[in-house]
C-alpha cells in the first residue's frame, strides 16, 4: 500500500511537470489617477423655527356595555335567638279515683 502511494505521486509529479508553461504576459498599464476638489463643508447653520402645533383628533366611539357581574356568595348564618319566655302556670289536678295505668311487658332479648 505504501509503495503504491509512492508510484501514484511519482507519476502525477512527471504528468503536472510535462505540461506546457504559458509564456509571460506583461500586466497592462494602470490608468492615470486624476484628482477632483471636493467641496469641504461649512459650519452648521441656525437652528430652525418650531414648527405649528398638530390638530386634535377624532373622538373616541363610545364602547359597549359591560357584562353583569357574578352571583354574590352566601351570607353568614345568623345568631341564635334569645330564649322566650316561660308558660303560665298550669292548674293542679284532681285527686285521682279509679285510673288504672297499664305497662307493656319488656320485648324478647334477640
Amino acid at each position: 500500500m505504501k509503495v503504491s502511494i509512492i508510484v501514484s505521486a511519482a507519476i502525477m509529479a512527471l504528468a503536472l511537470s510535462a505540461c506546457e508553461r504559458q509564456s509571460v504576459v506583461a500586466p497592462p498599464t494602470p490608468p492615470a489617477v486624476v484628482t477632483v476638489p471636493v467641496p469641504v463643508p461649512g459650519p452648521a447653520g441656525p437652528t430652525g423655527a418650531t414648527g405649528a402645533q398638530g390638530a386634535t383628533g377624532a373622538q373616541a366611539e363610545k364602547g359597549e356595555p359591560g357584562s353583569t357581574g357574578a352571583t354574590g356568595n352566601t351570607g353568614a348564618t345568623g345568631a341564635t335567638g334569645a330564649t322566650g319566655d316561660s308558660g303560665a302556670q298550669g292548674q293542679r289536678g284532681r285527686t285521682g279515683g279509679d285510673t288504672v295505668v297499664v305497662i307493656p311487658p319488656a320485648p324478647p332479648a334477640r
